[in-house]
């Protein structure tokens, strides 16, 4: 099919997702769908309930605070949506060597669980001196170069700048790896499959791939929003001097306010399609580019069954892996409407699709 290049007029309400190893994690209003693709082909779901904590506690979603608290609340689920794919994937049942044994007996706790806090640890320290330490040595240097206080503003922009390069340049080094470049087309599957709920089609790998991997909600468009709304509030109330702590001090305070500012700004984007808005856009969608690469069909049909299992519960009548995980052998068969053919089983099967939620 033809790739469609209009943005819809998307139907609330919003489903977020995740590219993971070989599958897509999906976010409907009370579940999370994880589903990956195993090497004999077999894509194995797993659905977890949850309660926004808006609803639990009513002030956490207030505008700005909702953002401050859907950006941590998104890092932690996310790092244990990880975990539990390569799990699902069955990559951490190898023998773990003499050194893991000792180091998860001393620790107490399991090889896999220790693998994942190191590697968040190595992940915030890799952040914090990719986009705050080496744009604040950079702004350091700037400012003795013009240490006239009329001169913040064009500091800040290009210390703002470098973050954004040292993003672009991060993305493209990441990209070389196999793995990552195929959960770049995962990550596509997720766009094109929450294209295809908005627009209220049936689910399904043809009727997916006509649309772009590009979408205004993705995390991509996010970051772009928060290193650019960085440099404002930076120049605004930010620490200007030049000791090196106060301002990297200064600018980690204000990180939860320039997430919550923009999550607002990017829910603002996502939800208009005026010219204005979608001209301000335009910088994040381009960036996903990135990120995101043209997934397979089968892929795509991964995709399918985290979005119909998040929104309507696991299929019945499934076998599933002594982890309790559920085998789907037909991406169809996620859909409650699909009903499989009985009377002429050479015959090729045809899916009815159910309406989606709204």
């Amino acid at each position: 099919m033809s790739q469609n290049n209009s943005q819809p007029a998307c139907k609330r309400v919003d489903i977020g997702g995740q590219a993971v190893m070989e599958g897509v994690m999906m976010k409907a209003p009370d579940a999370i769908a994880i589903s990956v693709r195993r090497p004999n082909g077999d894509i194995v779901t797993k659905r977890t309930p949850y309660v926004p904590l808006s609803k639990k506690h009513p002030w956490m979603g207030w505008p700005v605070v909702r953002g401050v608290v859907n950006f941590v609340q998104m890092f932690s689920m996310g790092m244990g949506v990880l975990e539990e794919s390569t799990q699902m994937l069955g990559m951490l049942d190898e023998e773990p060597t003499k050194f893991e044994k000792w180091l998860s007996k001393k620790l107490g706790k399991g090889i896999d669980k220790i693998v994942m806090g190191v590697a968040i640890v190595l992940a915030v320290i890799l952040s914090l001196g990719l986009f705050f330490v080496i744009p604040e040595l950079f702004a350091r240097l700037l400012k003795s170069w013009m240490p006239d206080s009329s001169m913040n503003w064009l500091v800040n922009l290009l210390s703002g700048i470098l973050r954004i390069l040292i993003l672009i340049a991060y993305i493209l080094f990441c990209a070389k790896v196999p793995d990552v470049r195929r959960t770049f087309e995962y990550h596509g599957a997720e766009h094109k499959t929450v294209y295809c709920h908005e627009h209220d089609l049936p689910l399904t790998p043809e009727n997916a791939q006509q649309f772009i991997t590009l979408h205004p909600r993705c995390g991509t468009s996010f970051l772009l929003i928060v290193f650019v709304i960085s440099i404002i509030l930076f120049t605004l109330v930010g620490y200007q001097g030049t000791n090196f702590f106060l301002r990297l001090g200064s600018r980690l305070l204000l990180l939860p306010i320039v997430a919550g500012v923009s999550y607002e700004v990017l829910k603002g984007l996502a939800h208009s399609d005026s010219k204005l808005v979608r001209a301000l856009r335009w910088p994040g969608m381009q960036m996903q580019r990135l990120t995101t690469k043209p997934p397979t069909d089968e892929m795509l049909e991964v995709a399918i069954v985290s979005m119909n299992v998040a929104l309507h519960g696991l299929p019945k009548g499934c076998e599933t892996t002594p982890e309790g995980y559920t085998v789907i052998k037909d991406y169809r068969i996620a859909d409650p409407g699909y009903t499989p053919p009985a009377e002429n089983p050479e015959a090729a099967p045809e899916a009815t699709q159910a309406g989606q939620a709204g």
